[in-house]
């Protein structure tokens, strides 16, 4: 039996209560970007939860409130701080049917798009590193969401633009070299800074960013249909 929107309704908000949702959501971010920080800093096993509520203001108890425990907080600072995710990703420029030219825009725009967020990525781009040099066991979460999922549509597509029904080790490496293309920016950051500044300093230079590696994403899928084209002797005459 459904209800109707009476019965299901909640009562507006009072002041008060809306205050309050206002400051807890502003206490969550606080302890997120707080964590963050620190995360990249020292590591996960050299921040303590004590530390953290100091750096964003809070009292201890709030960790547990808003992130369940430390492990909890610190799954968070790999998800959440530039929005979206690699679902998100895959579900944009992997869509059936979709041109491989049109498939690759939407990747680069997508990927790139995390940049406009400045120094949070780069604090992002920094746990990321140190999560690889002492892995916990968030680096086999962070494979399986982040990084195998979005190769893996980037080689469907590509096997389906070849015209092959399983990826070769090329496919792999064509993937591979395109997605390169784009990570590239996040690990050089702060070699761009130093080299060429106004490469990433506006959204505008970002969005030109997109246009470009789709271009050359667009130029290495051309050569590997080159290589892959039979010799001028084994091709069929019309």
């Amino acid at each position: 039996m459904k209800t109707s929107p009476q019965q299901t309704a909640s009562p507006p908000a009072t002041p008060t209560e809306r205050a309050s949702r206002s400051d807890g959501a502003e206490s969550r971010e606080r302890i997120l970007y707080a964590a963050l920080r620190l995360f990249a800093e020292h590591g996960f096993a050299k921040t303590s939860t004590r530390e953290i509520a100091k750096a964003a203001g809070v009292n201890i108890a709030a960790i547990s409130y808003y992130f369940g425990d430390k492990a909890g907080l610190y799954s968070a600072t790999f998800n959440e701080p530039m929005g979206g995710s690699s679902a998100d990703l895959v579900e944009l420029f992997g869509a059936p049917g979709l041109a491989i030219a049109e498939a690759l825009r939407l990747y680069m725009v997508a990927y790139v798009e995390p940049l406009k967020h400045g120094e949070i990525v780069r604090q992002c781009m920094r746990l990321h590193m140190r999560e690889m040099v002492e892995p916990t066991s968030q680096w086999a979460e962070e494979v399986e969401r982040d990084i195998r999922g979005p190769h893996e549509a980037l080689v469907r597509i590509l096997a389906r633009h070849f015209g092959i029904t399983k990826a070769d080790d090329d496919v792999h490496r064509l993937a591979l070299a395109i997605n390169g293309l784009a990570l590239q920016l996040f690990v050089m950051q702060d070699m761009v800074e130093v080299l060429r500044p106004s490469l990433l300093r506006s959204a505008e230079s970002i969005d030109r960013w997109a246009d470009r590696l789709h271009s050359y994403a667009m130029a290495m899928l051309d050569a590997e249909t080159a290589r892959r084209a039979p010799p001028p002797s084994k091709r069929t005459s019309p």
